[in-house]
């Protein structure tokens, strides 16, 4: 029975995987465990949990499996700021100590932080996007697919395709750094103000409310797509290959502009600069995916990497595309290939075959995180004597806390073990309902504390998921958005139509308003009762009071804050914002029954407000 432990760090979204005998055991951010957004360290927490998680100490593992080859990427940095001097050497010279110390000799830096592996414990590092594609294909439902991973950069190679047979991997196609399309839209969320390598989402939400105004500029001068999907980059207006900054003055000539101070009132300039690269994105992964069918004829598709969390394209790729599914692995950044590389550890170092009746199952909804005891919560509560209801078990509680949605009130939802990746897919959501015209404004403002044109995503029974919205397969992982049913739909009044930019936001655009984008779509999750019975009775009873088998659901954090790990976390959000109502496993809990915190008025002061 070979232990293999796979391990993701020192960039972002370091990440800690457990396989044993090919079962994911466990998974887990380390952001969780630290409480920092996007925890680039050493994910010791997130290690020390997955070992706990399968009853093993550091001695018991046989494989340890690194994510990516750290000496090819130390040779695409050097190269890099070497074809950029003299500009690159304080680059260098402030890289170079992170190098020296850990980033490098990475064998050494492990087993200097986990004292007590064996001797003969042996270490695997596959490239970086050979551990995107072993965790876009191993877990996916299909025997045989094509892959496509694309990110911003690997070692070398920003996007990669091939074909997965059985246990087989093999690359078929490689696009290198510089040429990067999650470089380019990073470089647009840089420039639109948000923080790069977290604010990417942002950008995406906020697309609809432009126009595709800069499209054309983009294409006359920024990038350059065949047919095929393959596409090189203008690196005359970019200076992210060194290191420097994203993007550069003539960058900004051409866009009218030096970029948005962060925080600073969004324009309309921004709005349709979103807009217009996410359109360019759209339509590059689109040509990519039409490429790779013709050329290999599958009908399946398996996506990682960072793009693929952009899922307005994978929508797109998925209705416009070739092919007749695709399957998005939920931790496609970073995070993810610490399981890639444990799955390549198994199948293509050891050998092992792979059964796909088993790997449909694989990745188990992806609820790979920890799970608290009853009494743990108690215990909890009791110690910060915080008044609660104990139901007779979870069940009776999700159909307690959706007669609470189906009054309006705003749930905290703690069930079942933690999502792997970094969606909410209802172990650690805010709940709502979708019916309220208003919930999406106070949701964001008053319990999110973030800007107020981000929208809300659907939590949808599975048997009930065309019902409302024009798509009939599974997104267990709100990877896919898709256009809302036009019979829910609103017809907007001449005035309405003629509302600009933000000016949209307010609008009712459905029967379901909270969770229906300005473009009439929404990021659906369907639920299904072998993932998560609980989360599914939730929906289901909601259905039964309301005659809606669709709920709100939002990750279970505030802005700046990582997703919440523990009780002690979910009840000091829950306390901290206008929540209602707060269920941690068989427990309920009402804000007006709980006394007020103590020496808790500065904790927002604590947030990066990215």
């Amino acid at each position: 029975m070979a232990k293999i432990l796979g391990i993701s760090c020192f960039y972002h979204d370091a990440a800690a995987a457990l396989l044993v005998d090919g079962e994911i055991i466990a998974a887990a951010q380390e952001e969780r465990f630290s409480r920092k957004k996007h925890d680039a360290g050493f994910p010791e927490n997130a290690i020390a949990y997955v070992l706990k998680e399968g009853n093993l100490t550091e001695a018991d593992i046989d494989f340890i499996a690194f994510y990516d080859k750290p000496f090819l990427k130390m040779e695409r940095l050097l190269e890099s700021i070497l074809d950029a001097s003299p500009r690159g050497y304080q680059v260098w010279l402030a890289a170079l100590p992170s190098w020296m110390d850990h980033k490098l000799l990475v064998e050494h830096t492990i087993r200097k932080r986990l004292p007590n592996l064996k001797e003969d414990s042996k270490f695997v590092f596959p490239e970086h996007h050979e551990s995107h594609a072993a965790a876009a294909f191993y877990p996916s439902p299909f025997e045989e697919a094509a892959f496509l991973t694309v990110d911003g950069v690997g070692e070398w190679t920003t996007t990669s395709w091939g074909v997965g047979k059985g246990a087989e991997l093999s690359v078929r196609q490689e696009i290198k750094f510089p040429h990067s399309l999650g470089m380019l839209y990073s470089a647009f969320t840089y420039y639109t103000g948000f923080k790069v390598n977290s604010g990417e989402y942002k950008v995406m939400g906020l697309a609809p409310y432009g126009e595709p105004t800069f499209v054309k500029k983009i294409y006359d001068h920024l990038i350059d797509i065949k047919e095929d999907g393959s596409f090189r980059l203008n690196m005359d207006y970019f200076d992210y290959s060194a290191g420097l900054r994203m993007t550069n003055e003539k960058f900004h000539k051409l866009f009218g502009g030096p970029p948005r101070k962060a925080e600073s009132k969004l324009t309309q300039r921004e709005m349709d600069l979103a807009r217009s690269v996410q359109v360019v994105i759209e339509e590059s992964m689109l040509k990519l995916g039409k490429s790779i069918h013709k050329t290999t004829g599958l009908p399946y598709l398996c996506l990682s990497g960072g793009v693929s969390l952009n899922c307005v394209a994978n929508g797109i790729l998925l209705r416009e595309g070739p092919f007749k599914d695709i399957w998005i692995q939920p931790a496609a950044g970073d995070a993810g290939s610490a399981l890639g590389a444990t799955l390549i550890a198994w199948h293509k170092v050891l050998g092992k075959p792979r059964d796909v009746s088993k790997a449909k199952h694989l990745q188990k909804g992806s609820y790979l995180g920890p799970r608290y005891k009853p009494d743990e919560i108690q215990t909890y509560l009791d110690s910060v004597k915080a008044p609660y209801q104990k139901m007779s078990d979870t069940m009776a509680a999700a159909r307690l806390a959706a007669k609470h949605i189906a009054e309006e009130k705003v749930v905290g939802w703690f069930m079942g073990r933690m999502e792997f990746g970094p969606r909410a897919l209802g172990a650690r959501s805010i709940v709502g309902d979708p019916r309220s015209a208003n919930m999406q404004s106070t949701m964001n403002l008053k319990i999110k504390f973030r800007e107020s044109f981000r929208p809300f995503a659907p939590s949808v029974l599975r048997e009930d998921v065309s019902e409302y919205f024009e798509h009939n397969g599974d997104s267990d992982y709100m990877l896919i958005v898709a256009p809302v049913k036009k019979h829910l739909r609103r017809q907007m009044t001449a005035e309405e139509d003629k509302l600009f930019g933000i000016e949209k936001l307010n609008v009712k655009r459905s029967e379901l308003p909270a969770i229906t984008h300005v473009d009439y779509s929404a990021r659906i999750q369907t639920v299904s009762r072998e993932n998560h019975p609980e989360y599914h009775e939730l929906i289901s009873e909601f259905k039964r009071l309301t005659g809606w088998g669709v709920i709100i659901n939002t990750s279970f954090n505030v802005r700046g804050e990582p997703i919440v790990l523990s009780p002690e976390q979910a009840y000091l959000c829950f306390m901290r914002t206008n929540m209602d109502v707060l269920v941690l496993e068989n427990y309920v809990l009402e804000k007006k029954d709980q006394p007020a915190l103590k020496g808790d008025t500065d904790w927002q002061k604590e947030f990066e407000l990215d």
